[in-house]
């Protein structure tokens, strides 16, 4: 059974930074692209970054670009989201994603994510 569990996520002033962690457990990791999502209260769930399987490729949402930076670790079975100057509209629950299929390229659209985290709340005061 694949699971996905993401940690990180809590309460933080405008300006803060924050680190997202996603474990993947029951699937070969270092094989799938990865990407983060997020989803405001009474708004749609919306693309935030995704990596390739090797890390060698990323991809920003417009809205995050430049402040945030995703990675991960093959070995620790592990991506991560490292967000800077946050902004209280960042607030929202942040999920992990794993691409159905292995290797692959970049892709913002959520149907190509087969498994899916339970979240983590990230709220940004003003």
């Amino acid at each position: 059974q694949v699971q996905l569990v993401e940690s990180g996520g809590g309460l933080v002033q405008a300006g803060g930074s924050l680190r997202l962690s996603c474990v993947v457990i029951g699937r070969t990791f270092s094989l799938y692209a990865m990407g983060w999502f997020r989803q405001a209260p009474g708004k749609e769930r919306e693309f935030v970054s995704t990596i390739t399987w090797s890390g060698g490729s990323t991809l920003y949402a417009d809205s995050v670009k430049g402040r945030f930076t995703i990675s991960r670790d093959n070995a620790k079975n592990t991506v991560y989201l490292q967000m800077n100057s946050l902004k209280p509209e960042d607030t929202a629950v942040y999920h992990c994603a794993s691409r159905r299929s292995p290797y692959g390229s970049l892709y913002s659209g959520s149907s190509e994510y087969g498994y899916w985290g339970q979240g983590t709340q990230v709220t940004v005061s003003s």
